[in-house]
């Protein structure tokens, strides 16, 4: 019996077999069953909780130039080797502040019994000046936004300047914590510049949040070298008692602030590519950022943004798929105080951003459920994204958001020259209770959710990395 021939057909027929099989998944990878088989095991995983774990127990605080944001560099890098992941780690030179003494008390107000003094929880703001080690004692003059701030300039030098904005709960509940946010942060960000300006001796803005447990929120002040007068965030229970006691009459305060601005340090960021095949010169990052403030382990802001784009990786390793363009994990350093990462990676591919085909920053923790994506695109695009709104409605995250400008921390120089950017759509309404200050553990993060979370970055990431369509790109912008 001739067996040759046979032979022959069987291996020609697998052969068109296993063609007709790879031509196919390189044709179709965005189909309903590959997106539901990397959305479903994302889901099943808690393997990226265990790396929020590992980041914000056994590292803790990673505020840019410490030796916590140093080791976290080396745990990503090694973590995302161990997944067989090309690792590259970026340099990047980042701000190097270091936080002091910090004491604060009301030592003269109206009524005062003799011999009473009234501590004042505060904190530093990143880039604050010092007061001289013994500490100052000046009046403190409140004001409740810039324009009176400036009608006020008349009695701002030598004081103690108080900016009193409160926070929004109302309107964070509702959907709007980032509108909320910004009222608040201008006043950080600005507002001890002003008054450093207006010949204050100090500034202090009111912390930014909803849960008024007497927490300090921190975060970053532009202050020019020649103006860096000490800057510090009170509770919100502090702001309303020094508003209700400066109603009585005059009070003074004792303050202390020691920080120190050192020699911009050495860091990284942290890449980790999984190559892509026919379109392999084509990137499409997803990404968070590796530093925190440090008063807490940064488990919302933003271990979290960075373990679910790790997971992104390991969802992917784990189904052994390939996408068709290269997916690039980026752990950004420096987001927090400066941007100076994200400025870098700008910088080093500013002459071909052609080919950074689409960005995903996560830096909106999980306090909240996600619950979909928010897409920088032109309208006319939304319509191409239906088939992952299909795949991410089967867990309830099916919402596409649509926005002409995201300007996400990492992303916006990028952003600004043509690349589009994306972002999970998550309820940020308690995000702000926990937003740097020193309750950002990691017992505050809901492992459901951050499985979902991973689920929509990693469906999501694979997407872009297939489409077959372009995404709104405008090459007129690109520079």
């Amino acid at each position: 019996m001739n067996l040759r021939k046979p032979a022959r057909t069987v291996v020609a027929i697998a052969i068109a077999a296993s063609l007709f099989i790879s031509t196919t998944a390189h044709a179709a990878p965005n189909d309903a069953a590959t997106l539901a088989q990397v959305r479903d095991t994302a889901m099943a995983s808690d393997w990226a909780y265990r790396r929020l774990e590992d980041m914000t127990d056994l590292i803790g605080p990673r505020l840019s130039g410490s030796p916590g944001a140093a080791a976290a560099v080396q745990q990503v890098a090694e973590t995302m080797r161990q997944l067989g992941a090309k690792v590259t780690l970026q340099p990047v030179k980042v701000p190097h502040w270091v936080r002091g003494e910090e004491k604060a008390q009301l030592v003269e107000y109206t009524g005062r019994p003799q011999g009473i003094v009234q501590n004042v929880v505060l904190t530093a703001l990143g880039g604050s000046g010092a007061t001289p080690a013994a500490g100052l004692t000046a009046p403190v003059l409140i004001v409740h936004d810039f324009d009176e701030l400036k009608a006020r300039a008349a009695e701002v030098k030598g004081k103690i300047v108080l900016i009193d904005v409160p926070f929004d709960q109302g309107m964070a509940e509702r959907g709007l914590a980032g509108n909320a946010y910004g009222r608040g942060s201008a006043a950080r960000t600005r507002g001890p510049g002003l008054a450093a300006e207006l010949g204050a001796a100090a500034a202090l803005v009111r912390s930014i949040g909803g849960a008024d447990y007497r927490l300090t929120h921190t975060g970053m002040t532009r202050l020019k070298d020649d103006q860096r007068i000490p800057a510090a965030a009170i509770t919100a229970e502090d702001a309303m008692l020094i508003g209700r006691l400066a109603k009585r009459g005059p009070v003074t305060m004792k303050l202390v602030l020691t920080p120190k601005t050192l020699p911009d340090a050495d860091s990284y960021n942290v890449i980790a590519d999984l190559p892509g095949t026919d379109k392999a010169d084509e990137v499409v990052i997803v990404s968070g950022h590796l530093d925190s403030w440090d008063l807490a382990t940064g488990a919302h802001d933003d271990a979290t943004g960075v373990t679910a784009s790790m997971g992104v990786i390991e969802t992917l390793k784990k189904l052994k798929l390939q996408p068709r363009r290269t997916i690039r994990m980026v752990a950004w350093m420096a987001e927090e105080n400066g941007g100076s990462g994200g400025r870098a990676y700008h910088q080093a591919h500013k002459h071909a951003l052609d080919k950074q085909f689409a960005a995903i920053e996560s830096d909106g923790g999980v306090t909240g459920r996600t619950f979909g994506v928010v897409a920088g695109v032109r309208p006319q695009y939304e319509k191409l994204f239906a088939p992952l709104q299909a795949a991410l409605t089967k867990i309830g995250a099916g919402a596409l958001t649509r926005r002409d400008v995201l300007g996400e921390g990492d992303l916006h120089y990028m952003e600004s020259d043509g690349v589009p950017s994306f972002a999970p759509h998550v309820d940020t309404s308690a995000y702000f209770n926990y937003h740097h200050t020193p309750a950002d553990t990691f017992d505050k993060v809901n492992p459901d959710h951050l499985k979902r979370h991973v689920a929509v970055l990693s469906t999501l990431t694979w997407y872009l990395a297939n489409m077959d369509e372009p995404i709104g790109r405008a090459p007129e912008q690109l520079k």
